[in-house]
Protein backbone atom coordinates (compact mmCIF):
# COMPACT_ATOMS: atom_id res chain seq x y z
CA UNK A 1 0.00 0.00 0.00
CA UNK A 2 1.40 3.89 -0.77
CA UNK A 3 1.78 5.56 2.76
CA UNK A 4 -0.53 8.54 3.79
CA UNK A 5 0.41 11.93 3.71
CA UNK A 6 0.64 13.18 7.27
CA UNK A 7 -2.15 13.41 8.95
CA UNK A 8 -2.28 15.53 11.95
CA UNK A 9 -1.27 12.40 14.17
CA UNK A 10 0.64 13.08 17.10
CA UNK A 11 3.17 11.00 19.42
CA UNK A 12 1.71 11.48 22.78
CA UNK A 13 3.49 9.55 25.25
CA UNK A 14 6.66 7.60 25.34
CA UNK A 15 7.16 4.87 27.93
CA UNK A 16 10.38 2.89 27.18
CA UNK A 17 9.84 1.13 23.83
CA UNK A 18 6.20 1.90 24.12
CA UNK A 19 4.61 4.54 22.22
CA UNK A 20 1.22 5.91 22.28
CA UNK A 21 -0.15 7.67 19.27
CA UNK A 22 -3.67 10.19 18.77
CA UNK A 23 -4.81 10.12 15.55
CA UNK A 24 -7.99 11.96 14.02
CA UNK A 25 -11.12 10.96 13.66
CA UNK A 26 -11.58 7.45 11.62
CA UNK A 27 -8.00 7.42 10.60
CA UNK A 28 -7.07 4.84 13.21
CA UNK A 29 -4.74 1.94 11.83
CA UNK A 30 -5.15 -2.19 12.10
CA UNK A 31 -3.27 -3.91 14.77
CA UNK A 32 0.06 -4.48 13.18
CA UNK A 33 0.09 -2.02 10.70
CA UNK A 34 3.61 0.08 10.79
CA UNK A 35 3.76 3.99 11.45
CA UNK A 36 6.61 6.13 10.93
CA UNK A 37 7.59 8.97 13.21
CA UNK A 38 9.52 11.89 12.02
CA UNK A 39 12.47 13.04 14.37
CA UNK A 40 14.28 16.20 14.36
CA UNK A 41 17.17 15.45 12.29
CA UNK A 42 14.87 14.75 9.30
CA UNK A 43 15.20 11.01 9.91
CA UNK A 44 12.19 8.67 10.51
CA UNK A 45 11.49 6.10 12.85
CA UNK A 46 9.11 2.97 12.32
CA UNK A 47 6.95 1.48 15.37
CA UNK A 48 4.13 -1.15 14.84
CA UNK A 49 0.48 -0.84 16.36
CA UNK A 50 -0.19 -3.52 18.95
CA UNK A 51 -3.13 -2.20 20.66
CA UNK A 52 -6.32 0.02 20.27
CA UNK A 53 -6.71 2.61 23.44
CA UNK A 54 -9.98 4.22 22.33
CA UNK A 55 -11.37 5.57 19.13
CA UNK A 56 -8.28 7.99 18.55
CA UNK A 57 -5.40 6.45 20.65
CA UNK A 58 -3.11 3.78 19.65
CA UNK A 59 -0.22 1.88 21.36
CA UNK A 60 2.65 1.18 19.46
CA UNK A 61 5.95 -0.69 19.84
CA UNK A 62 8.72 0.63 18.85
CA UNK A 63 11.35 -1.39 15.93
CA UNK A 64 14.21 0.47 17.06
CA UNK A 65 15.75 2.50 20.04
CA UNK A 66 13.27 5.13 20.99
CA UNK A 67 16.61 7.82 21.73
CA UNK A 68 16.05 11.11 20.17
CA UNK A 69 12.01 10.78 20.51
CA UNK A 70 9.80 13.85 21.53
CA UNK A 71 5.89 14.18 22.44
CA UNK A 72 4.49 15.70 19.80
CA UNK A 73 6.06 14.68 17.07
CA UNK A 74 3.96 14.00 13.60
CA UNK A 75 3.52 10.18 13.04
CA UNK A 76 2.30 8.96 9.25
CA UNK A 77 0.55 5.41 8.84
CA UNK A 78 2.27 3.67 6.37
CA UNK A 79 -1.13 1.77 5.32
CA UNK A 80 0.00 -1.88 5.91
CA UNK A 81 2.46 -4.27 7.75
CA UNK A 82 6.55 -3.13 7.55
CA UNK A 83 7.42 -4.03 4.41
CA UNK A 84 11.36 -5.42 3.84
CA UNK A 85 13.20 -5.87 0.95
CA UNK A 86 13.10 -9.21 -0.90
CA UNK A 87 14.61 -11.13 -3.96
CA UNK A 88 18.01 -10.98 -5.28
CA UNK A 89 19.51 -8.01 -4.47
CA UNK A 90 19.49 -9.27 -0.32
CA UNK A 91 21.64 -12.49 -1.26
CA UNK A 92 24.96 -11.92 0.34
CA UNK A 93 23.70 -9.21 2.63
CA UNK A 94 23.26 -8.62 6.65
CA UNK A 95 19.92 -6.85 7.20
CA UNK A 96 17.82 -5.93 10.27
CA UNK A 97 14.05 -6.25 10.93
CA UNK A 98 13.33 -3.20 8.47
CA UNK A 99 15.20 -4.64 5.68
CA UNK A 100 18.39 -1.82 6.50
CA UNK A 101 22.04 -3.02 5.62
CA UNK A 102 24.17 -3.88 8.31
CA UNK A 103 26.89 -4.83 7.05
CA UNK A 104 28.64 -1.51 5.42
CA UNK A 105 28.12 -2.03 1.69
CA UNK A 106 26.42 -0.36 -0.97
CA UNK A 107 22.93 0.42 -0.98
CA UNK A 108 20.44 -1.85 -1.96
CA UNK A 109 18.80 -0.56 -5.27
CA UNK A 110 16.08 1.53 -5.89
CA UNK A 111 13.82 -1.29 -7.70
CA UNK A 112 14.09 -4.09 -5.21
CA UNK A 113 10.58 -5.43 -4.52
CA UNK A 114 9.23 -5.57 -0.75
CA UNK A 115 7.11 -7.50 0.68
CA UNK A 116 4.94 -7.62 4.26
CA UNK A 117 6.28 -9.06 7.10
CA UNK A 118 2.88 -10.38 8.18
CA UNK A 119 1.60 -12.72 5.71
CA UNK A 120 -0.63 -15.92 5.98
CA UNK A 121 0.71 -19.08 5.86
CA UNK A 122 -0.43 -20.85 2.75
CA UNK A 123 -3.55 -22.47 2.91
CA UNK A 124 -3.77 -26.56 3.59
CA UNK A 125 -4.76 -27.12 -0.23
CA UNK A 126 -2.27 -25.48 -1.24
CA UNK A 127 0.84 -27.05 0.63
CA UNK A 128 2.55 -30.50 -0.36
CA UNK A 129 3.80 -32.72 1.64
CA UNK A 130 7.51 -34.34 1.48
CA UNK A 131 9.01 -37.57 2.86
CA UNK A 132 12.29 -36.41 0.96
CA UNK A 133 15.43 -36.43 3.87
CA UNK A 134 17.28 -33.98 4.74
CA UNK A 135 21.21 -35.73 4.89
CA UNK A 136 23.26 -33.60 7.22
CA UNK A 137 26.74 -36.43 7.15
CA UNK A 138 26.17 -36.13 11.42
CA UNK A 139 25.70 -39.69 12.16
CA UNK A 140 23.33 -39.40 15.21
CA UNK A 141 20.76 -37.32 13.87
CA UNK A 142 20.75 -38.55 10.72
CA UNK A 143 20.46 -42.41 12.50
CA UNK A 144 17.95 -41.16 15.20
CA UNK A 145 16.51 -37.80 14.49
CA UNK A 146 16.30 -37.14 10.56
CA UNK A 147 15.50 -33.87 8.71
CA UNK A 148 12.94 -33.65 6.14
CA UNK A 149 12.86 -31.31 3.48
CA UNK A 150 10.38 -28.85 4.20
CA UNK A 151 9.56 -30.17 7.49
CA UNK A 152 11.00 -28.73 11.11
CA UNK A 153 13.40 -29.55 13.36
CA UNK A 154 14.57 -27.86 16.45
CA UNK A 155 17.84 -28.27 18.56
CA UNK A 156 16.52 -28.39 22.37
CA UNK A 157 19.16 -27.49 24.94
CA UNK A 158 20.74 -25.66 28.14
CA UNK A 159 23.33 -23.16 27.84
CA UNK A 160 26.61 -24.33 26.84
CA UNK A 161 25.37 -27.47 25.69
CA UNK A 162 26.06 -26.82 22.11
CA UNK A 163 23.11 -25.87 20.27
CA UNK A 164 24.75 -22.71 17.91
CA UNK A 165 27.97 -25.35 17.34
CA UNK A 166 25.40 -27.81 16.11
CA UNK A 167 23.64 -25.40 13.90
CA UNK A 168 27.01 -23.91 12.51
CA UNK A 169 27.66 -27.30 11.64
CA UNK A 170 24.76 -27.95 9.88
CA UNK A 171 25.27 -24.93 8.42
CA UNK A 172 28.42 -26.05 6.46
CA UNK A 173 27.54 -29.09 6.18
CA UNK A 174 24.35 -28.63 4.09
CA UNK A 175 25.52 -25.24 2.57
CA UNK A 176 28.29 -27.17 -0.02
CA UNK A 177 25.73 -30.00 -0.98
CA UNK A 178 22.72 -27.03 -1.32
CA UNK A 179 21.05 -25.76 -4.21
CA UNK A 180 18.76 -23.63 -3.17
CA UNK A 181 18.88 -20.30 -0.91
CA UNK A 182 20.31 -20.25 2.78
CA UNK A 183 18.24 -17.01 5.11
CA UNK A 184 19.79 -17.28 8.42
CA UNK A 185 17.85 -15.13 11.30
CA UNK A 186 20.14 -14.51 14.16
CA UNK A 187 17.39 -13.63 17.57
CA UNK A 188 18.88 -11.68 20.08
CA UNK A 189 21.83 -12.70 19.00
CA UNK A 190 25.33 -11.04 20.34
CA UNK A 191 26.63 -8.88 17.53
CA UNK A 192 29.89 -10.50 17.74
CA UNK A 193 28.36 -13.84 16.20
CA UNK A 194 26.89 -11.89 13.62
CA UNK A 195 30.38 -11.07 12.38
CA UNK A 196 31.44 -14.39 12.61
CA UNK A 197 28.67 -15.69 10.59
CA UNK A 198 29.31 -13.07 8.12
CA UNK A 199 33.29 -13.87 7.68
CA UNK A 200 32.70 -17.56 8.16
CA UNK A 201 29.63 -17.65 5.11
CA UNK A 202 32.29 -15.52 3.14
CA UNK A 203 35.36 -17.83 3.87
CA UNK A 204 33.13 -20.97 2.44
CA UNK A 205 32.19 -18.82 -0.16
CA UNK A 206 28.41 -19.25 -0.02
CA UNK A 207 27.52 -15.69 0.97
CA UNK A 208 26.03 -15.02 -2.50
CA UNK A 209 23.65 -17.91 -2.12
CA UNK A 210 22.44 -16.64 1.87
CA UNK A 211 20.73 -13.95 3.75
CA UNK A 212 21.43 -12.77 6.80
CA UNK A 213 18.82 -10.97 8.94
CA UNK A 214 20.00 -9.92 12.69
CA UNK A 215 18.07 -8.48 15.96
CA UNK A 216 20.61 -8.06 18.01
CA UNK A 217 20.57 -8.86 21.49
CA UNK A 218 20.38 -4.77 22.32
CA UNK A 219 18.04 -3.57 20.30
CA UNK A 220 14.20 -3.22 21.57
CA UNK A 221 12.23 -6.11 22.02
CA UNK A 222 10.23 -5.15 19.16
CA UNK A 223 12.95 -5.86 16.82
CA UNK A 224 13.54 -9.41 18.63
CA UNK A 225 10.06 -10.01 18.59
CA UNK A 226 9.55 -9.50 14.60
CA UNK A 227 12.75 -10.44 12.80
CA UNK A 228 11.54 -13.99 12.85
CA UNK A 229 8.94 -12.28 10.49
CA UNK A 230 11.32 -10.31 8.70
CA UNK A 231 13.37 -13.77 7.67
CA UNK A 232 10.09 -15.58 6.53
CA UNK A 233 9.00 -12.85 4.09
CA UNK A 234 12.17 -12.71 2.66
CA UNK A 235 11.96 -16.54 2.02
CA UNK A 236 8.30 -17.13 1.69
CA UNK A 237 9.48 -14.59 -1.60
CA UNK A 238 12.25 -17.23 -2.54
CA UNK A 239 9.76 -20.32 -2.48
CA UNK A 240 6.49 -18.27 -3.99
CA UNK A 241 8.06 -15.96 -6.98
CA UNK A 242 10.73 -17.71 -7.61
CA UNK A 243 9.93 -21.72 -6.80
CA UNK A 244 13.59 -21.90 -4.85
CA UNK A 245 13.82 -24.21 -1.90
CA UNK A 246 14.72 -22.36 1.19
CA UNK A 247 16.83 -23.19 4.06
CA UNK A 248 15.82 -20.94 7.37
CA UNK A 249 17.85 -21.26 10.18
CA UNK A 250 16.90 -19.23 12.86
CA UNK A 251 19.06 -19.04 16.53
CA UNK A 252 17.55 -18.69 18.84
CA UNK A 253 13.39 -19.38 18.96
CA UNK A 254 13.31 -18.96 22.56
CA UNK A 255 14.29 -15.26 22.20
CA UNK A 256 11.94 -14.86 19.71
CA UNK A 257 9.42 -16.26 22.67
CA UNK A 258 10.89 -13.89 25.36
CA UNK A 259 10.71 -10.51 23.63
CA UNK A 260 7.10 -11.67 23.03
CA UNK A 261 6.65 -12.03 27.18
CA UNK A 262 8.61 -8.29 26.95
CA UNK A 263 6.02 -6.77 24.49
CA UNK A 264 3.15 -8.64 26.61
CA UNK A 265 4.27 -7.13 30.08
CA UNK A 266 5.11 -3.31 28.22
CA UNK A 267 1.08 -3.62 26.82
CA UNK A 268 0.03 -4.24 30.26
CA UNK A 269 -1.04 -8.13 29.68
CA UNK A 270 -1.53 -10.05 32.69
CA UNK A 271 1.56 -12.78 32.66
CA UNK A 272 0.24 -16.53 32.16
CA UNK A 273 1.81 -19.39 33.23
CA UNK A 274 5.33 -19.16 34.29
CA UNK A 275 5.19 -15.47 33.44
CA UNK A 276 5.23 -16.12 29.69
CA UNK A 277 2.90 -13.76 27.31
CA UNK A 278 -1.24 -15.15 27.34
CA UNK A 279 -1.21 -15.09 23.54
CA UNK A 280 2.27 -17.83 23.80
CA UNK A 281 0.71 -20.21 21.54
CA UNK A 282 -1.22 -17.70 19.13
CA UNK A 283 2.83 -15.98 18.83
CA UNK A 284 4.63 -19.59 18.14
CA UNK A 285 1.84 -20.76 15.92
CA UNK A 286 1.82 -17.62 13.23
CA UNK A 287 5.55 -18.07 13.22
CA UNK A 288 5.79 -21.89 12.86
CA UNK A 289 2.68 -22.07 10.39
CA UNK A 290 4.32 -20.14 7.64
CA UNK A 291 7.17 -22.45 7.34
CA UNK A 292 5.81 -25.09 4.76
CA UNK A 293 6.25 -26.62 1.07
CA UNK A 294 4.26 -24.66 -1.81
CA UNK A 295 4.18 -26.66 -5.01
CA UNK A 296 7.61 -27.77 -5.59
CA UNK A 297 9.59 -25.24 -3.73
CA UNK A 298 9.72 -25.78 0.30
CA UNK A 299 10.74 -24.36 3.40
CA UNK A 300 13.14 -26.33 5.29
CA UNK A 301 13.69 -24.71 9.29
CA UNK A 302 16.59 -26.03 11.81
CA UNK A 303 15.83 -24.02 14.87
CA UNK A 304 18.04 -23.62 17.90
CA UNK A 305 15.91 -23.10 21.16
CA UNK A 306 17.41 -22.23 24.80
CA UNK A 307 16.04 -24.60 27.18
CA UNK A 308 15.75 -22.48 30.71
CA UNK A 309 17.01 -24.09 33.29
CA UNK A 310 17.39 -27.35 31.54
CA UNK A 311 13.44 -27.88 32.28
CA UNK A 312 11.99 -29.22 29.25
CA UNK A 313 8.76 -29.02 30.72
CA UNK A 314 8.82 -25.26 30.11
CA UNK A 315 5.94 -23.91 28.51
CA UNK A 316 7.59 -21.78 25.35
CA UNK A 317 9.44 -25.65 25.12
CA UNK A 318 6.83 -27.36 25.09
CA UNK A 319 4.84 -24.67 22.66
CA UNK A 320 7.30 -24.71 20.33
CA UNK A 321 8.58 -28.57 20.41
CA UNK A 322 4.66 -28.94 19.03
CA UNK A 323 5.17 -28.00 15.86
CA UNK A 324 8.57 -29.53 15.02
CA UNK A 325 8.65 -32.59 12.86
CA UNK A 326 12.56 -33.51 14.07
CA UNK A 327 13.18 -33.57 17.98
CA UNK A 328 17.05 -33.28 18.66
CA UNK A 329 17.59 -32.76 22.55
CA UNK A 330 21.03 -32.13 23.59
CA UNK A 331 21.95 -33.42 26.92
CA UNK A 332 24.51 -31.86 29.19
CA UNK A 333 25.40 -34.93 31.30
CA UNK A 334 26.83 -36.60 27.61
CA UNK A 335 28.44 -32.87 27.32
CA UNK A 336 29.83 -33.47 30.25
CA UNK A 337 31.38 -36.89 29.51
CA UNK A 338 32.93 -34.93 26.43
CA UNK A 339 29.97 -37.12 24.02
CA UNK A 340 30.50 -34.28 21.37
CA UNK A 341 27.81 -33.59 19.69
CA UNK A 342 25.61 -34.06 23.10
CA UNK A 343 22.68 -35.22 21.34
CA UNK A 344 20.73 -37.46 23.90
CA UNK A 345 20.01 -40.56 21.75
CA UNK A 346 17.19 -41.54 23.83
CA UNK A 347 15.03 -37.90 23.74
CA UNK A 348 15.69 -37.50 20.12
CA UNK A 349 13.21 -38.55 17.40
CA UNK A 350 11.72 -37.65 14.43
CA UNK A 351 8.31 -38.33 12.80
CA UNK A 352 10.27 -39.57 9.66
CA UNK A 353 11.68 -42.64 11.63
CA UNK A 354 9.06 -44.86 9.75
CA UNK A 355 9.68 -47.75 8.09
CA UNK A 356 7.57 -46.83 5.06
CA UNK A 357 10.13 -43.41 4.81
CA UNK A 358 12.95 -44.28 5.47
CA UNK A 359 13.03 -48.39 5.11
CA UNK A 360 12.74 -51.17 7.73
CA UNK A 361 16.61 -51.54 8.06
CA UNK A 362 17.13 -47.97 9.43
CA UNK A 363 14.28 -48.10 11.79
CA UNK A 364 15.53 -51.62 13.09
CA UNK A 365 19.30 -50.35 13.64
CA UNK A 366 17.95 -47.27 15.13
CA UNK A 367 15.51 -49.11 17.93
CA UNK A 368 18.25 -51.29 18.62
CA UNK A 369 20.56 -48.79 18.74
CA UNK A 370 17.97 -46.89 21.58
CA UNK A 371 16.89 -49.80 23.35
CA UNK A 372 21.02 -50.83 23.38
CA UNK A 373 22.17 -47.33 24.81
CA UNK A 374 18.54 -47.30 26.98
CA UNK A 375 19.69 -50.88 28.92
CA UNK A 376 22.82 -49.34 29.65
CA UNK A 377 21.30 -46.35 31.42
CA UNK A 378 18.86 -48.27 33.33
CA UNK A 379 22.24 -50.50 34.69
CA UNK A 380 24.34 -47.16 35.09
CA UNK A 381 22.76 -46.89 39.44
CA UNK A 382 24.19 -50.78 39.63
CA UNK A 383 26.61 -50.20 38.31
CA UNK A 384 27.67 -47.02 40.01
CA UNK A 385 27.29 -49.07 43.15
CA UNK A 386 28.44 -52.70 42.65
CA UNK A 387 30.66 -52.24 39.30
CA UNK A 388 30.48 -53.74 36.09
CA UNK A 389 31.54 -56.91 37.51
CA UNK A 390 28.63 -58.00 39.76
CA UNK A 391 26.74 -57.58 36.32
CA UNK A 392 25.24 -61.28 34.22
CA UNK A 393 27.25 -61.61 31.26
CA UNK A 394 24.54 -60.38 28.72
CA UNK A 395 23.96 -56.96 30.70
CA UNK A 396 28.06 -56.74 30.89
CA UNK A 397 28.10 -57.29 27.12
CA UNK A 398 24.90 -54.56 26.48
CA UNK A 399 27.10 -52.19 28.55
CA UNK A 400 29.97 -52.54 27.07
CA UNK A 401 28.52 -52.43 23.15
CA UNK A 402 26.36 -49.14 24.56
CA UNK A 403 29.81 -47.44 25.59
CA UNK A 404 30.85 -48.24 21.83
CA UNK A 405 28.09 -47.12 20.12
CA UNK A 406 28.07 -43.88 22.52
CA UNK A 407 31.35 -43.24 20.88
CA UNK A 408 31.08 -44.34 17.16
CA UNK A 409 27.64 -41.39 17.38
CA UNK A 410 30.30 -38.78 18.24
CA UNK A 411 32.64 -36.78 15.49
CA UNK A 412 34.35 -33.91 14.78
CA UNK A 413 33.13 -30.86 13.19
CA UNK A 414 34.42 -28.95 10.81
CA UNK A 415 33.28 -25.48 12.37
CA UNK A 416 35.50 -26.90 15.94
CA UNK A 417 38.57 -27.42 13.80
CA UNK A 418 40.55 -24.42 15.22
CA UNK A 419 39.89 -25.06 18.40
CA UNK A 420 40.33 -28.82 18.50
CA UNK A 421 42.91 -29.33 15.63
CA UNK A 422 40.61 -32.44 14.76
CA UNK A 423 39.42 -32.69 10.83
CA UNK A 424 35.52 -32.58 10.23
CA UNK A 425 34.07 -35.46 9.31
CA UNK A 426 30.42 -35.81 7.52
CA UNK A 427 29.26 -39.63 7.14
CA UNK A 428 26.64 -40.59 4.83
CA UNK A 429 23.75 -42.46 6.50
CA UNK A 430 24.94 -46.01 4.49
CA UNK A 431 28.52 -46.11 6.54
CA UNK A 432 27.02 -45.00 9.89
CA UNK A 433 24.25 -47.85 9.43
CA UNK A 434 27.05 -50.30 8.68
CA UNK A 435 28.98 -49.00 11.76
CA UNK A 436 26.04 -49.24 14.02
CA UNK A 437 25.09 -52.84 12.86
CA UNK A 438 29.14 -54.44 13.06
CA UNK A 439 29.13 -52.64 16.98
CA UNK A 440 25.91 -54.51 17.48
CA UNK A 441 27.25 -57.51 16.24
CA UNK A 442 30.03 -57.79 18.18
CA UNK A 443 32.96 -57.15 16.27
CA UNK A 444 33.98 -54.30 18.32
CA UNK A 445 33.94 -55.92 21.46
CA UNK A 446 37.54 -56.61 21.90
CA UNK A 447 38.71 -53.24 20.76
CA UNK A 448 39.50 -50.53 23.10
CA UNK A 449 36.80 -47.58 23.14
CA UNK A 450 38.77 -44.72 22.61
CA UNK A 451 39.39 -46.48 19.00
CA UNK A 452 35.71 -45.32 18.29
CA UNK A 453 35.91 -42.06 20.00
CA UNK A 454 35.73 -38.95 17.65
CA UNK A 455 35.99 -40.77 13.92
CA UNK A 456 33.92 -40.86 10.77
CA UNK A 457 33.11 -44.56 9.43
CA UNK A 458 33.63 -47.91 11.40
CA UNK A 459 36.39 -48.31 8.77
CA UNK A 460 38.37 -45.17 10.31
CA UNK A 461 38.03 -46.70 13.43
CA UNK A 462 39.49 -50.07 12.91
CA UNK A 463 42.49 -48.40 11.21
CA UNK A 464 42.79 -46.24 14.28
CA UNK A 465 42.29 -49.56 16.67
CA UNK A 466 45.19 -51.31 14.41
CA UNK A 467 47.31 -48.68 14.72
CA UNK A 468 47.30 -48.49 18.47
CA UNK A 469 47.78 -52.17 18.59
CA UNK A 470 51.08 -52.17 16.57
CA UNK A 471 51.91 -48.51 18.35
CA UNK A 472 51.67 -51.18 22.12
CA UNK A 473 53.57 -53.88 20.36
CA UNK A 474 56.24 -51.83 19.36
Amino acid sequence: MQPTEPDGARLVAIRGAVLDIRFPEGALPPINDAVEVELTAGETFVAEIQAHLDDRTARAIALRPTNGLRRGAAVRALGGPVSVPVGDAVLGRLLDITGAIGDRGAPLPADTPRRPIHNAPPPLSAQSGSHEIFRTGIKVVDLLAPLAQGGKAAMFGGAGVGKTVLVMELIHAMVARYEGISVFCGVGERSREGHEMLSDMTGAGVLDRTVLVYGQMNEPPGARWRVPMTALAMSEYFRDEQHRNVLLLMDNVFRFVQAGSEVSGLLGRMASRVGYQPTLATEVAELQERIASRGAAAITAIEAVYVPADDFTDPAVTTIASHVDSTVVLSRAMAADGMYPAVDPIASTSILLDPLVLGEDHVAVANQVRRTIEHYRELQDVISLLGVEELGREDRLAVERARRLQRFLTQPFTVTEAFTGMEGRSVGIEDTLAGCKAILAGEADDWDEGSLYMVGTFEEARAKEEAGRKADAA
